[in-house]
């Protein structure tokens, strides 16, 4: 039996990833071989924190109030127009930050068309359009990690 050979960069790169996503497990499949790095996360200790009286200050502009992205039910995870999250990261609804989103409620989509943006590892996977269809609903922010599986949006 061959050991299995492997890249300790590759490891450490999925551990910084663990750390700053907050994730607890990733885990990689490639061929033959097979990489999951966990971590256990300490239990919360109770802690009280007095804040501060908040300062008044002049309100930063803000550029468009986004519409909250509603929390992903249940229904939502089983609908049959779910887009999952093929890969752990941290998706992006636009190209670029400032950019307009690739797809918005009530837009439709033709099969193949990206969707959004998921970094994992430095690089930036598109997510397209299983289906074409009409977007009711983005269970996802810009910016926010996202596991495998995980409901991204839905199509119908």
């Amino acid at each position: 039996m061959t050991p299995i050979k492997f890249d300790p960069e590759a490891i450490r790169e999925l551990a910084r990833i663990l750390r700053e996503t907050d994730l607890t497990e990733i885990e990689l499949v490639e061929k033959d071989s097979r990489v999951r790095v966990a971590r256990v996360m300490p239990a919360p200790a109770a802690v009280t924190v007095a804040a501060p009286a908040p300062a008044a200050a002049a309100p930063a502009p803000a550029a468009a109030p986004a519409a909250p992205t509603p929390a992903p039910s249940d229904a939502d995870a089983t609908h049959p127009g779910m887009v999952p999250s093929p890969m752990v990261g941290v998706a992006y609804l636009s190209p670029e930050p400032g950019a307009p989103p690739y797809v918005t409620v009530g837009a439709r989509v033709a099969q193949g068309q990206t969707l959004l943006l998921i970094e994992a590892m430095k690089t930036f996977n598109q997510i397209k359009a299983p289906r074409a269809g009409t977007v009711t609903k983005i269970l996802v922010e810009s910016g926010a990690p996202v596991e495998y599986g995980e409901p991204l949006l839905i199509i119908e």
